[in-house]
């Protein structure tokens, strides 16, 4: 994680890892515990990395860095956060790091792997110390007052539901590979 987290659990460990500087993520792997199930839920905005290589360096980068420092502790099952239209041939950027990112954790081989790829997340950013973001709210607010139209794929999902999706599918620990669309992360 990228800071620590206030949540206390007797099997729960924080390790705050700098996520640009990749060699630290996979070194500080090796002072891990063995593991058996990997959650990577890292991501960013090419606004906010300020750049397309900054962005790759997180989205791409980082979560290959996790999930190969999970697999080296044992882990047989992961669960990773992709995006809704995920696809290594899109055009577009965004979409085609998810991707190459789902398709280069599933040749990493894990017995079991899960991706959830939600469309718009919902959820209380400055919780998450992020800043608030207006254009958000207002399509939130016409989602909702539209829902009835929207096809489930395409409607906002609550992070929180995301999660708990991710944890169930994991858990059940399906042999080969698992893609969750927004739909079925639905809470």
């Amino acid at each position: 994680m990228r800071k620590p987290t206030t949540a206390k659990h007797a099997k729960l460990h924080s390790h705050v890892v700098d996520f640009a500087a990749l060699g630290t993520a996979v070194s500080h792997a090796l002072t891990l515990p063995a593991l058996n199930e990997v959650y990577i839920c890292l991501g960013t905005t090419i606004k906010v990395a300020g750049s397309q290589e900054a962005f790759r360096a997180v989205d791409f980068d980082a979560v290959l860095a996790v999930a190969r420092a999970g697999m080296a502790r044992g882990a047989t099952k992961i669960g990773v956060v992709s995006a809704m239209g995920a696809s290594a041939r899109s055009g577009v950027f965004y979409s085609r790091v998810k991707g190459e990112m789902e398709e280069a954790i599933s040749k990493l081989g894990y017995a079991s792997v899960s991706i959830a790829r939600p469309s718009f997340l919902a959820g209380d950013r400055e919780a998450l110390n992020q800043n608030a973001r207006p254009s958000e709210k207002i399509a939130l607010t016409a989602m909702n007052i539209f829902s009835t139209l929207i096809p489930k794929n395409y409607q906002a999902v609550q992070a929180s539901d995301v999660a708990a999706s991710l944890l169930r599918q994991v858990r059940k620990g399906v042999v080969g590979q698992t893609v969750l669309l927004s739909g079925q992360l639905q809470g």
